[in-house]
């Protein structure tokens, strides 16, 4: 997603080519309040293919189809990098293509830069907006990853990231992979949810409340409520390999997209500054157990991350300069959680198999190379 606070400014600007100004992300007078506000239409598996259902509420469901749509992300986001890891493990790599913006954008959000010719493949979209204001010709609110847009139509169908992951996995069964894992048990769901939930405020949330703060007092409030949490998380997996249950669930992926971030950017840029995860013995096994493993570690590219944080937050980094550090390569080191018992899947479940072709990271470390090659 694009960070877009109650106060932040997304404006319409049809030169291409150009610098249009920078995104207005952080808050302007105290506390950093995201807009939470998206697209709340989904696809579903009781829609009959080639039709919509109007929803009472409003919105739209649309049928689950292979090869009707295209998943718009970029690598550099949290809130994207949760649907590719979805997608990954869930097998849905031929059932819904993948589009990637590049890490740096102006005023007019992602933009598809690193394809030839400045455009997604698939559609032909220079921008992502484009996909918004083809629906929506006024849409007013942030333009933001992941989506997912009908390709032939060019149209966004929905940039609400909750639905999308939880329909992945419930919705577009019937495409899975053979021996895809199930990442939100229903007898696990109340307990995924709930810890969920204090994830998302506190810690994905947490850190653009730290970073984005405007005043002193709503940085402190944000960051103690942020390291509450943490050590929440460093207590809960002293003594367990998961946040719920015996196996990977949702809960971990949500977890996982900003504890990979955190010591690259966040404790910098965002200034979570109190404690690197790497000094936390728990939560830095848990990440390397996690980062070790096909579609995860594998889709995460620390260059594109660090770019758009330090390039593109004006307001936190005015200079631009993207740092060199820090030294990652402890994430391939042996993460001994193996001892707390559990497995990352459940028996018959099996690990993705290789990325597809095109789908690769542009920026591997040589840790990566050596983990996943």
């Amino acid at each position: 997603m694009t960070e877009t606070g109650a106060n932040a400014t997304i404006v319409d600007m049809t030169s291409n080519g150009s610098w249009a100004g920078d995104p207005q992300n952080a808050s302007t007078d105290g506390e950093f309040i995201r807009d939470a506000t998206y697209i709340e239409d989904r696809i579903t598996a009781d829609v009959p293919a080639g039709t919509t259902v109007n929803q009472d509420d409003g919105t739209v469901h649309w049928p689950v189809e292979a090869g009707r749509y295209r998943l718009m992300v970029a690598r550099a986001c949290p809130w994207a990098h949760r649907s590719v890891i979805t997608r990954r493990l869930l097998g849905l790599e031929d059932a819904i293509s993948l589009g990637l913006a590049g890490p740096t954008h102006d005023v007019r959000s992602w933009t598809f830069d690193l394809d030839p010719d400045g455009r997604d493949p698939a559609t032909g979209l220079q921008r992502l907006q484009e996909a918004y204001f083809n629906r929506f010709p006024d849409y007013p609110r942030g333009i933001t990853v992941p989506a997912v847009v009908e390709v032939a139509s060019k149209k966004v169908v929905t940039n609400d990231y909750p639905s999308i992951v939880r329909d992945f996995q419930t919705e577009w069964t019937q495409l899975h992979r053979e021996g895809a894992p199930d990442l939100y048990p229903a007898e696990h769901r109340a307990e995924i949810d709930e810890v969920a939930t204090r994830v998302y405020n506190e810690v994905n949330n947490g850190v653009y409340r730290c970073g984005f703060a405007a005043s002193q007092e709503a940085y402190e409030d944000a960051y103690a409520h942020f390291w509450d949490a943490m050590d929440w998380l460093e207590e809960r997996l002293s003594t367990r390999r998961y946040l719920v249950g015996e196996h990977i669930t949702f809960a971990d992926i949500f977890l996982f997209v900003t504890l990979v971030r955190h010591d690259a950017v966040y404790y910098s840029h965002f200034k979570t500054s109190r404690n690197k995860i790497s000094e936390m013995p728990a939560l830095w096994g848990y990440l390397r157990e996690l980062f070790q493993l096909p579609g995860f570690g594998d889709t995460t590219d620390f260059r594109e991350i660090k770019e758009h944080y330090f390039i593109v937050h004006k307001e936190v980094n005015p200079t631009g300069i993207v740092p060199q550090g820090p030294d990652l390569a402890g994430l391939a080191t042996p993460h001994g959680r193996e001892a707390l018992g559990g497995q990352p899947f459940a028996p018959g479940v099996t690990p993705p198999g290789p990325l597809p072709a095109g789908e690769e990271i542009k920026n591997p470390e040589p840790f990566q190379i050596r983990l996943f090659s």
